[in-house]
């Protein structure tokens, strides 16, 4: 949760911000901050362009994780988390990525490597995954592949 703190604290945000605070916290924070507001100043804007960077990524990665975006795929994740086939995983510095086999990736933030190792070893790694994983741990959609026909 390290990564999560240090974003909301960038932000200045907490735990129940809504989307719309968010936002708001977001474009007060990149008017401050702006590279374009150094126009005259080269440190200044180097630092700007760095700052904003950083807000940007933090903006991004808290609204991909707040409950309201969680809702607007809900019924999707749900379908994919219990039908559809693990197709690939990546463990780093306890986050879990999950790729399953109809395109969609979640990432699952610090999931313990003792959860890891027995999801790794389980018998059935989707069903360990549905039971012990994926509502379990804070999660985000990182991506969808399908591609239509």
């Amino acid at each position: 949760m390290k990564k999560i703190d240090d974003y909301r604290k960038l932000l200045g945000a907490n735990k129940s911000s809504s989307l719309k605070e968010l936002k708001t916290i977001y474009r007060n924070l990149m008017k401050d901050c702006h590279p374009d507001k150094f126009q005259n100043d080269d440190q200044g804007q180097e630092e700007a362009e760095h700052k904003s960077k950083e807000i940007i990524e933090a903006y991004h990665f808290i609204v991909s994780i707040s409950p309201e975006t969680w809702m607007s795929y809900k019924e999707e994740y749900t379908t994919t988390i219990s039908s559809v086939l693990i197709a690939d995983i990546e463990y780093k510095g306890q986050t879990l990525r999950i790729d399953y086999a109809d395109g969609n990736s979640y990432e699952y933030f610090d999931v313990p490597k003792s959860i890891y190792i027995k999801f790794i070893n389980a018998d059935s790694q989707n069903r360990y995954a549905r039971r012990t994983i994926c509502n379990s741990y804070v999660y985000r959609k990182v991506t969808s592949n399908l591609v239509p026909a």
